[in-house]
């Protein structure tokens, strides 16, 4: 199998692979394992339509997909090493003061009940409350590209509980309950740590709906496009208002039509107004369908104007 994997190795000479790679290779112990990385890097990076670990595998000359699922289940490396490395590759290759830090969370869906965090819980991957896993992950998108730079697994309360359950899954057993916005929190502050630069963070209303999260990005001076439910209530020079409500309210003149870019019928055309609340540098941002004016979508701004990262 290695002599196959070794050959896989040396056509990646000519690549760019092998440069990138070469900042995380210290971070895999063995030598067997740091190649069997670099094939599964290049697999993922492939235009392969599934890359599970027998497509891995296959794709690799190996015949079986045990090396593959090995790399993710018992051999030996510093994960998080190599996750500060990936995000420290992003930042040299990407980094913009401009860049945005994007948090979002996802489903895996699971048939079994060992896996570290699965159960019944609800994903937008599949729409409806299923046994799954659930990861928190955070983007980083500007001018130059876009790429995933970190990642939290989301362990319910059930499990945080159980030091039995997390013994038999190889979580260690004084691993905290943290919510998946203190997930999201967690990661945002490694990446402020790490100086890559930035100029905002966004996310959906699962975490703009979160106070705490909106309070940690004001005191460290970020700035946030965070979507809201349409029910969150804003406090504005008038007083508590539904975000909803708000919108009922505008006049015709308060919105400007803009496009998002172009989708896959042309232009996305929608109406945005600003709405001004009691704190100047907090904003309510409302986002209205040009053709369709009952779609609205409502997001929190914060908007001092600091950059974050390297100067």
């Amino acid at each position: 199998m290695l002599a196959r994997v070794d050959g896989i190795e040396a056509s990646w000479l000519a690549s760019g692979l092998d440069d990138a790679f070469a900042l995380v290779a210290g971070r895999f112990f063995r030598r067997e394992v740091r190649v069997r990385a670099r094939a599964c890097v290049a697999g993922m990076l492939s235009g392969l339509e599934r890359k599970t670990g027998w497509s891995l595998a296959e794709y690799v000359g190996e015949k079986s997909p045990d090396g593959m699922q090995r790399l993710c289940t018992a051999a030996r490396w510093d994960q998080d090493a190599v996750r500060d490395g990936v995000r420290g590759y992003v930042a040299s290759a990407l980094g913009d003061l401009d860049g945005v830090l994007i948090g979002d969370d996802t489903g895996f869906e699971k048939k079994g009940v060992c896996s570290a965090g699965v159960q019944r819980q609800y994903t937008g991957t599949a729409g409806k409350i299923t046994n799954c896993q659930l990861g928190v992950f955070l983007a980083y998108a500007g001018p130059k590209g876009r790429a995933l730079v970190d990642r939290e697994l989301y362990l319910p309360r059930s499990w945080t509980r159980d030091e039995v359950r997390l013994a038999a899954a190889k979580v260690p057993s004084e691993t905290p309950f943290r919510t998946k916005p203190q997930l999201l929190r967690l990661m945002i502050e490694r990446a402020v740590a790490a100086e890559i630069p930035f100029g905002w963070v966004t996310a959906d209303e699962a975490y703009g709906d979160n106070g705490p999260l909106r309070a940690f990005l004001e005191e460290q001076q970020v700035s946030y496009v965070l979507a809201v439910s349409c029910d969150h209530v804003i406090t504005t020079p008038a007083g508590r208002r539904r975000a909803d409500a708000l919108a009922d309210k505008l006049p015709k003149r308060a919105w400007q039509r803009i496009s998002c870019g172009d989708g896959a019928k042309g232009h996305r055309w929608y109406d945005w107004a600003l709405v001004a609340m009691s704190r100047p540098e907090i904003s309510l941002l409302i986002r209205q369908h040009a053709s369709r004016p009952s779609e609205l979508a409502f997001y929190l701004c914060h908007t001092k104007p600091l950059k974050h990262g390297v100067q």
